[in-house]
């Protein structure tokens, strides 16, 4: 037992020994090809030997990681280091210990030509360069067989113009057990990329050999027009074949070059809308187009596109007539990713109230768009629409004016219809003047009453009406809206006009600015307007400061509006 015990030691002894080197033998560098082919790896062995030192001082200090090893850095930027190994041996020459290491390592090329493995050093020894050649294209042995890995591209059209959609399909195509793998993205600084969803796997037959295959499409939007040209798309991986080798996977491929053309001279539109598809449409008004004064209506008109974001949707004009108050909501866009591409949509939703009885015609929506499977230029259209607005069942009818009658006659008074055979008995005047005369004493003696206890209350101060109230707060409304720049700025100054100068009926900021009689007023409001709706992506900073100062001048000048506290709204404010 104490004899096995002493040779396990022994042997455990000369494997985990340190080793000390003394001195450096050789140092080895040997490829397993001189040429290969651009998508291809190369193996590298390098090895190196040196002398040991063992003794029982350095038994239990053994560490791997303190052994030297060749600067195979030096191999970069030509070569790529995608692994590496080493394995340890020890002999025996001369009665001296020498241990024995073997690096391999995974290169794969950058480029293609004659690369050169620059001269590696370990441990004071030095190997001799090595040159590689690089070349273009397909194995020969690989033609009839396939290859192991490949990379192949795509796109849906040959040309674009600028801001058009351009789908990009990437395949990969590989053998065996996929361990690890790493495909790159599509990149380009002047194009604007978006996934097309999730990637999709299958399998194919490509020359005979069964492949699978992993699919990704990408949406392409070039921001700038010329010749577009995409870094190439580029595939590492290790794969285990049928007899479980381990291989390494490496391609890339490059897409051709794309033209992008100009916005065409001839499209007469303010915003540019490449797409294969677009359409306009309303919903929410009665198919008869009739309505009442006072009645809700909730139109919804909606923008869709095929092969734009919902970003690039232009704003929709405003619609809104005198007589006829409109509560837009914020517009809502919408995108929507299909395998085809992307479909967006702008939805703008508005509440409109009539005001006034008669005939209202709601203007055509028109959006010029360019047709990019025609090549041509189309306009979506709303046709205008009039509504005819009566007044509300039940509203109070204004009562005939009495003719006067000359001077000096006394009208006579209606005669009731009599039927014939009944003797209609006339009014007794003594019974009609003392009921007459007992009801204004009572109503005489109640002034008097109500009279006497007003005198004995003590005077209070009256508090601020509502209606006063409410328009201070659509002024502080109307400040905030303003100093933000807020496109509900007109609205909010319609709203408070109303408050301020009641019975006038303000339907738009310029009826508001022609009523105080401001230029300025109206010139600010102008300037939000076209700031709002320039089609500028980076507009210039809004500078609140001019239309602040107008609105508070015109309110400290207009004087208080009329305390009407028993009164509520028009129309309730949570139509805004």
């Amino acid at each position: 037992m104490v004899k096995r015990l002493i040779t396990s030691a022994v042997c455990l002894f000369l494997l985990m020994a340190i080793w000390l080197p003394v001195q450096a033998q050789e140092l080895t560098v040997e490829p397993d090809r001189t040429k290969l082919y651009e998508g291809e790896v190369l193996t590298l062995t390098v090895k190196g030997s040196m002398e040991l030192d063992i003794n029982l001082s350095n038994l239990f200090n053994f560490d791997l990681s303190s052994l030297p090893k060749p600067d195979i850095e030096k191999v970069e930027p030509e070569f790529r280091i995608l692994a590496q190994n080493q394995q340890y041996s020890i002999k025996t020459i001369n009665d001296q210990m020498v241990g024995e290491i073997t690096w391999t390592y995974q290169l794969a090329p950058t480029t293609t030509g004659k690369l050169t493995i620059p001269a590696l050093t370990f441990n004071g020894a030095e190997s001799r360069p090595v040159t590689i050649e690089v070349v273009d294209g397909t194995p020969p042995e690989q033609s009839g067989t396939g290859r192991d890995s490949f990379i192949e591209l795509s796109a849906d059209k040959a040309e674009v113009y600028v801001q058009e959609q351009l789908i990009l399909t990437v395949r990969l195509f590989f053998r065996g057990n996929l361990i690890r793998g790493e495909l790159s993205e599509p990149q380009h600084p002047n194009v604007v990329i978006e996934p097309l969803g999730r990637q999709q796997e299958f399998s194919r037959y490509r020359d005979g050999v069964r492949y699978r295959v992993v699919e990704r499409r990408y949406a392409l939007f070039p921001q700038q027009p010329g010749s577009l040209k995409l870094p190439p798309i580029r595939f590492e991986g290790q794969a285990r074949n049928a007899s479980g080798q381990l291989k390494f996977l490496r391609d890339s491929e490059e897409l051709f070059e794309i033209p992008v053309k100009k916005v065409p001279p001839e499209f007469s539109g303010k915003t540019w809308l490449p797409a294969s598809n677009l359409s306009l449409s309303d919903s929410g008004l009665p198919p008869t187009l009739k309505v009442e004064t006072g009645e809700n209506l909730t139109r919804e008109i909606r923008l869709t596109a095929s092969g734009l974001p919902a970003a690039t949707l232009p704003p929709l004009p405003d619609t809104t007539k005198p007589g006829l108050r409109s509560y837009p909501e914020q517009p809502e866009r919408t995108t929507e990713t299909t395998p085809d591409g992307l479909k967006s949509s702008l939805t703008q939703t508005v509440a409109l109230v009539p005001v006034e009885s008669g005939q209202m015609t709601l203007p055509a929506i028109r959006i010029p768009w360019w047709d990019t499977t025609a090549d041509r230029e189309r306009v979506a259209v709303i046709p205008e629409k009039t509504l005819t607005v009566t007044a509300a069942q039940g509203a109070a009818a204004v009562p005939p004016q009495n003719t006067p009658e000359p001077a000096g006659q006394t009208p006579e008074p209606a005669k009731e219809p009599v039927s014939p055979g009944i003797s209609t008995p006339k009014p007794s005047l003594w019974s009609f003047w003392p009921a007459l005369s007992l009801a204004l004493a009572v109503l005489w003696g109640g002034t008097l009453l109500l009279w006497w206890q007003s005198r004995r209350r003590k005077p209070e101060k009256p508090p601020e009406t509502r209606e006063n109230g409410n328009e201070k707060t659509a002024f502080d409304r109307l400040l905030k809206a303003a100093r933000d720049g807020s496109e509900t700025t007109p609205e909010r100054l319609v709203e408070w006009a109303n408050l301020r100068s009641p019975g006038h009926g303000f339907h738009s900021a310029a009826e508001v600015a022609g009523h105080f009689r401001s230029e300025t007023l109206a010139t600010e409001i102008r300037k939000l307007q076209a700031r709002l709706f320039a089609p500028a992506r980076d507009p210039e900073p809004w500078d609140a400061a001019p239309l602040v100062r107008v609105l508070e001048e015109i309110r400290l000048t207009t004087g208080k509006p009329p305390a009407r506290a028993d009164l509520s709204p028009l129309y309730p404010q949570g139509l805004a």
